[in-house]
């Protein structure tokens, strides 16, 4: 394990860092605990000649953890559901994870 593997371990413990959640694959079935970061920087939407601006919610979390998230996998954090859009994100090291959501 490399020292940015520890590094990247340490943070998704720190319960300051990261969240418990479940992860539903295909949205449905038993789920399985995994941690989560939770990002939700403002995104910017272009609507013909207007720019909006609108909540994102993003999440990342280990390869270690989950291997192949995908498209309509669902998340459950305490009573907040969020649906997986579009195709995730590795990043360049193989190590985290980022999903796009929207909430259900």
């Amino acid at each position: 394990m490399t020292a940015v593997a520890r590094a990247i371990d340490r943070v998704f413990a720190d319960p300051n860092m990261a969240l418990d959640a479940l992860w539903f694959t295909g949205g449905a079935g038993a789920g399985q605990a995994v941690r989560v970061i939770r990002r939700a920087p403002d995104a910017e939407v272009a609507f013909g000649q207007a720019r909006i601006l609108t909540d994102a919610a993003r999440f990342d979390l280990r390869v270690a953890d989950l291997a192949r998230p995908a498209e309509g996998d669902r998340i459950v954090i305490g009573s907040e559901a969020y649906l997986v859009l579009g195709e995730p994100r590795r990043d360049r090291l193989g190590l985290v994870w980022t999903v796009e959501t929207e909430p259900q």
